[in-house]
């Protein structure tokens, strides 16, 4: 199927590609790496006489680090970017995680990981981690700056919280601090290319030897990345042992709400993420800041 005809802008600054995303009101979309709206636009999942390109503005593409609060990453900061960045693989590991896991060498070369979660697939890798690192979406709309908590960033299948005129500059990350860790999984066929059947995020903030706090997260597993609470519940205030890891497991097994489609059925999906909820909480607790 060939692209259907658009207006192409190259937008030379935020307020620029605000203005005009903000008069076509749902008419047109926004293009970092072009990886997802490109596809998108050709299989008719959207539809939109304009594509705003924003990759000429200046100042989007940084992976900015202030010591005792975190990251900013910057809405064209490439997916290869994050999982080679030497000061992500250090502070943030299991974004960088994420972040490779993401389809191909050459869709990371190009894709972000803005447009990653902008796309609102409820497989997205990025999407789970950042909900578990609660992560802050930082947003323009002419003059208007805003953030949005990732909590509440994502409305459903390809839908988010952005409104017309919304043009995201960029994701804050909060800095792992003592005793704090993290980590994801992904549970796919093959290692490249394949959409997530289940992908689970962690952060956990360890009081000694025992769980102080922590977020379990779940992609691919309902139409938005889901939190496990009850399997938080579980684990907060309690030393880690595999008997706990399987009890947190099985609540966060049921806590998903998956489907069955051609990669997995619901059934599977529940059982991995039972799995895979037992492997990240253990590793983030082994690599503790």
């Amino acid at each position: 199927m060939s692209l259907p005809a658009f207006d192409y802008v190259k937008a030379g600054s935020l307020q620029e590609a605000s203005q005009l995303a903000k008069e076509k009101a749902g008419k047109a979309v926004i293009m970092a790496g072009g990886t997802d709206v490109i596809l998108l636009l050709k299989d008719r999942v959207i539809a939109a006489d304009t594509v705003i390109d924003i990759k000429g503005i200046e100042g989007l593409n940084e992976i900015a680090y202030k010591e005792g609060e975190g990251f900013r990453i910057g809405a064209l900061v490439t997916l290869f970017e994050l999982q080679s960045s030497e000061v992500i693989k250090e502070k943030l590991p299991a974004l960088a995680d994420a972040a490779h896991y993401v389809a191909s060498a050459q869709i990371r070369r190009k894709g972000t990981m803005v447009g990653n979660i902008c796309n609102a697939s409820p497989s997205a890798d990025t999407a789970p981690i950042l909900l578990a690192m609660n992560a802050v979406v930082k947003v323009v709309n002419g003059e208007e700056k805003k953030d949005i908590p990732i909590g509440e960033f994502f409305k459903g299948v390809k839908k988010t919280a952005l409104q017309p005129g919304d043009i995201v500059t960029g994701v804050f990350i909060p800095e792992l601090k003592k005793n704090e860790g993290s980590a994801y999984f992904k549970h796919a066929v093959r290692k490249a290319m394949d959409l997530a059947i289940v992908g689970v995020g962690a952060w956990v903030k360890m009081d000694g030897g025992k769980v102080a706090d922590c977020r379990i997260t779940m992609g691919g597993v309902g139409i938005t990345p889901l939190r496990a609470y009850n399997a938080e519940k579980i684990l907060i205030g309690n030393a880690i042992t595999e008997e706990l890891l399987e009890q947190a497991g099985v609540a966060a097994s049921q806590e998903c709400k998956p489907i069955s489609d051609v990669r997995a059925s619901a059934e599977y999906r529940t059982d991995m993420i039972r799995v895979y909820t037992k492997r990240a909480v253990k590793k983030a607790v082994e690599t503790l800041a």
